[in-house]
């Protein structure tokens, strides 16, 4: 059996291009098994970019969710474990891949500078060059090497992967696509 779980963002759900068409190639690469944590938030949304204490509270609380959703499974029972995530999301998937010492294949999707702080996994991760969430991508990309995890830089792209133009957008959506159904084949 294989299991995907999906870590959102806290303004980036699963309905979203990047979640929603990920869930549709886990499934086409015969992932039989999903689980989207839903975090339950109660601090206010607002205002957490560039404010550390505000971060690590959400941080705090989204991994406190989370564990209501993974307290309950079995690991053992799955053969292959992926965790596909998204912004503060790559920091929470990064710290329950330690916790419970999983051998998990992981997508990052615009991974913040406190991923980092949860010591990742190897995998993939996509991030733009005009994301505000990440004002010093290339200390970024630099810890995902050091962390052997393969980065994809999208010039101009925001922190959904996103630009100015539609058309452009959709090829990105396309390139992300491509090479995440790469990395769950593997």
């Amino acid at each position: 059996m294989k299991i995907a779980v999906f870590f959102p963002g806290i303004g980036y759900r699963f309905e979203k291009p990047l979640l929603y068409y990920s869930k549709k190639l886990a499934e086409e690469c015969g992932y039989d098994t999903f689980l989207d944590i839903d975090y339950e938030i109660k601090r206010e949304k607002n205002n957490i970019r560039g404010n550390e204490e505000k971060m690590r509270e959400a941080f705090t609380e989204a991994c406190e969710s989370a564990e209501k959703f993974l307290a309950p499974v079995s690991w053992k029972e799955y053969d292959e474990i992926v965790f596909i995530s998204k912004s503060i999301g790559t920091a929470v998937a990064a710290y329950f891949t330690n916790k419970y010492k999983l051998q998990a294949k992981q997508i990052y999707y615009t991974p913040l500078a406190q991923t980092f702080l949860a010591d990742p996994a190897p995998g993939i991760a996509f991030c733009g060059t005009a994301d505000p969430w990440v004002p010093e991508l290339d200390a970024v990309l630099c810890r995902c090497a050091k962390a052997n995890i393969h980065s994809y830089r999208f010039e101009g792209a925001n922190h959904s992967l996103e630009g100015n133009d539609t058309m452009e957008n959709i090829e990105i959506l396309r390139g992300v696509m491509q090479e995440a159904k790469k990395y769950l084949k593997e």
